[in-house]
């Protein structure tokens, strides 16, 4: 695959709307001025390009085998994933004091994006890899924590997080893994997991799963589980991989997409000698592993981002180079000359959807991550328990609208490529089979749905709501003075008045009914993650806007034909256009369904609690 990435706009995101450059004023992230992070930014794109790409369709092909209880991946993936490790870039934000670059989040959120949509199935290794380590580097013991950073966040060593088991995905509380002490910090773990990405392969010289388990005499449910840091081969005397340490694969998964990564069955203590260290204290798993958790909700809202954005540029391109009718205008005249179908309004109505809400997300996770550096670095600490309140309330609407409208925008790309789409030949069948995991795992969406509706909403006595709601009325008041986006402001404004009217509304039914309140949740988030997007495209909005009047003074354009001059031969102009254009669509076709959610939202139905599938009593 030939990856594109939209370089032009994510450096729009981050330095002239975000100013993530500023993070430079902070001494953790002295080092991160401007010049460096476009950089990172800019050699991050070449690898991409060079080194993640070419794998995107071997690894889809080959895919993973299982043989006498090994997993082994494609060649391609491997030396891929260590190559990854090998040039510094799994551990671009850690710590120094770990073999990390210190960088803010921020630059890993732009960075996964590129990333992910060179190769989403390789990708998934390092961001679980990453993830395990900095739940150790916040929790476990300094001696688990000096054996085994630096060789995840350089990808010697893999990492993986293991909840699932077979009779318990989301109901985790379920879990009959079992730990029995040995001694202080060590217990004897016998325990089956299943779907656990990257559990066994043959690119890393150790493996280390991050597990939840029950010890003895612990409580039912989630709050008698316990975490545990279980090396496939126990430490020896150096911190070396040393003896296996009983726990190995039972089979391999075969899947929709992400063939190049493996989804395995994983065995923990078969021959009962598989030990693990403890995590933080007994009984306070489930807590420590949220840490991880929240993180990979975040970046799996990121693997729509990236899969959109991938599926974006492929069908833009393909819109451009394929000829196919003549120009509606045109129709009567047989003789008429065939044009590229992005001449065709239905294609370009298409294309103008996927960018919309590519660019749309792409503030939004740009934005999510630079707040959560602010609370690493302030010392305000009122903006910190603000800022954290909003990722917080925000982290469900990432994951769920993230991977939900991933899969859409891909399917749109499919679409546009007809037939082609619909086969191997171009990458937009693989995206949309890579994107379809992403509403599934780290928590279903549905799950996502019943966080923010039934905890993040009423968190702190609703107040995390509250404050994003005035956030973006403090957003519209200073800039209610923009005639030339004032249709942009005013639609923002709206869509505020009616989300904040449906959360009240919904609420109280929630209170007189809760089924009937919490059967929608789902289309409740919805109708948020739209709110947030016309949010974000309002604040791109205003600073194109800044730009363009910026660049009409430099140019002297001030009559409307020498601004459409401008906007013709200006790279810079047209793009500022462009993004006023894309937030008016974004507004004007997207946005409206929170009307008809509003009205579906506060109908009192109970249709889907009423029915019956049949006369099973097990299903009322």
């Amino acid at each position: 695959m030939d990856y594109r990435a939209d370089i032009r706009d994510i450096k729009f995101v981050a330095f002239e709307m975000l100013k993530i450059h500023e993070l430079a004023g902070y001494e953790r992230f002295a080092e991160a001025n401007r010049e460096t992070l476009e950089m990172v930014i800019d050699e991050g794109y070449t690898f991409a390009r060079e080194a993640l790409a070419p794998t995107f369709e071997i690894g889809d092909r080959e895919g993973c085998r299982f043989e006498g209880g090994k997993v082994t991946m494609s060649d391609a993936i491997k030396g891929a994933f260590k190559t990854w490790g090998e040039q510094g870039w799994a551990g671009i934000v850690e710590t120094p004091e770990y073999g990390g670059q210190g960088l803010p989040l921020v630059t890993a959120s732009i960075l996964n994006e590129m990333f992910t949509g060179a190769n989403c199935a390789l990708s998934l290794l390092p961001m679980l890899t990453v993830g395990a380590a900095h739940l150790l580097e916040k929790y476990a013991t300094e001696y688990v924590k000096d054996t085994c950073l630096e060789k995840m966040y350089s990808l010697e060593w893999g990492g993986t997080m293991c909840l699932t088991e077979p009779h318990a995905g989301t109901d985790v509380g379920a879990s009959k893994s079992k730990a029995v002490k040995i001694e202080d910090g060590i217990y004897r773990i016998n325990a089956t997991k299943n779907f656990i990405t990257g559990g066994d392969h043959d690119g890393a010289a150790n493996i280390i799963h991050v597990l939840l388990a029950r010890t003895e005499g612990a409580p039912k449910g989630t709050r008698g589980l316990s975490l545990f840091c279980i090396p496939k081969y126990r430490f020896d005397e150096k911190g070396n991989p040393g003896e296996f340490n009983d726990v190995a694969a039972g089979g391999i998964e075969h899947k929709m997409g992400i063939h190049g990564s493996p989804t395995c069955t994983m065995n923990f203590g078969e021959n009962d000698n598989c030990i693990g260290y403890l995590i933080g204290d007994e009984c306070a798993g489930m807590r420590i592993m949220f840490t991880l958790m929240n993180e990979a909700r975040i970046w799996v809202g990121m693997q729509g981002l990236a899969l959109a954005s991938c599926a974006y540029q492929q069908t833009l391109q393909y819109a451009r180079e394929r000829i196919q009718g003549n120009d509606l205008r045109e129709m009567r005249n047989a003789d008429a000359a065939r044009v590229p179908i992005i001449r065709h309004p239905d294609v370009r109505r298409n294309l103008m959807s996927m960018k919309a809400w590519t660019e749309a997300m792409r503030s939004l996770f740009v934005n999510v991550a630079y707040m959560e550096d602010i609370v690493q670095v302030t010392d305000d600490e009122e903006a910190k328990t603000r800022l954290q309140g909003t990722i917080d309330l925000l982290t469900p609407i990432c994951k769920a609208y993230g991977s939900d409208t991933g899969f859409d925008v891909t399917s749109i790309g499919v679409q546009v490529l007809g037939g082609y789409g619909y086969c191997s030949e171009y990458p937009l069948e693989q995206l949309l089979r890579d994107a379809r995991i992403a509403a599934i795992y780290e928590g279903a969406n549905g799950i996502q749905a019943l966080d923010l509706f039934g905890r993040k909403l009423t968190m702190k006595g609703g107040r995390l709501f509250a404050n994003y709601m005035a956030d973006i009325q403090t957003f519209l008041n200073d800039h209610q003075n923009s005639p030339v986006i004032g249709d942009i402001l005013e639609a923002v404004a709206e869509a505020r008045k009616t989300l904040q009217q449906t959360t009240v509304k919904l609420s109280f039914l929630a209170r007189e009914n809760m089924l009937a309140g919490v059967v929608q949740a789902t289309p409740y988030l919805r109708m948020f993650g739209h709110v947030a997007c016309a949010f974000e495209l309002a604040k791109q909005a205003v600073t194109a806007n800044q730009r363009l009047t910026e660049l009409y003074a430099e140019k002297g354009a001030e009559t409307d034909e020498a601004k459409q001059a401008l906007y013709e031969t200006n790279a810079d102009a047209n793009f500022y256009l462009g993004k006023l254009h894309t937030a008016r669509f974004f507004m004007n076709n997207i946005l409206p369904e929170i009307y008809g959610l509003q009205r579906a939202l506060t109908s009192k139905d109970t249709s889907a609690l009423d029915v019956r599938f049949g006369l099973n009593e097990e299903d009322a």
